[in-house]
């Protein structure tokens, strides 16, 4: 596959499974709920994917030409926790669930388009 195809699509991967607005995202991670989902280093530390949500807000607001390297292998890493995560769905309502938590701090809702959300 030639480099610019597969950089094209890495991009249309994480737009899709990114499904939140720069915006949205930031509201999110300011909350508590956001804050007290996830891996952590140590105690009082960022959660990893609390941290992935503030860099995806700065990839989706990047222009596509000034992407780097760098930042394509982070949105290939986010599309596959998204991918991943989405599989673990766990049974009953997921409104207030940690699965959805962990998601949403990736960028993606699970509830959008479901009619819960927006």
């Amino acid at each position: 596959m030639a480099a610019a195809q597969e950089r094209d699509e890495t991009i249309a991967r994480f737009h899709d499974a990114v499904n939140m607005t720069p915006t949205e995202l930031e509201r999110w991670l300011g909350t508590d709920a956001s804050r007290g989902v996830g891996q952590k280093s140590s105690a009082g530390a960022e959660s990893t994917g609390h941290a992935s949500g503030r860099r995806i807000v700065e990839l989706k607001r990047k222009k596509k030409g000034d992407l780097t390297d760098d930042d394509l292998a982070h949105m290939r890493k986010v599309t596959g926790y998204v991918h991943r995560h989405l599989a673990q769905r766990p049974s009953g309502d997921v409104r207030t669930s940690p699965w959805r938590y962990s998601l949403m701090n990736w960028g993606h809702d699970p509830l959008d388009g479901d009619g819960h959300h927006r």
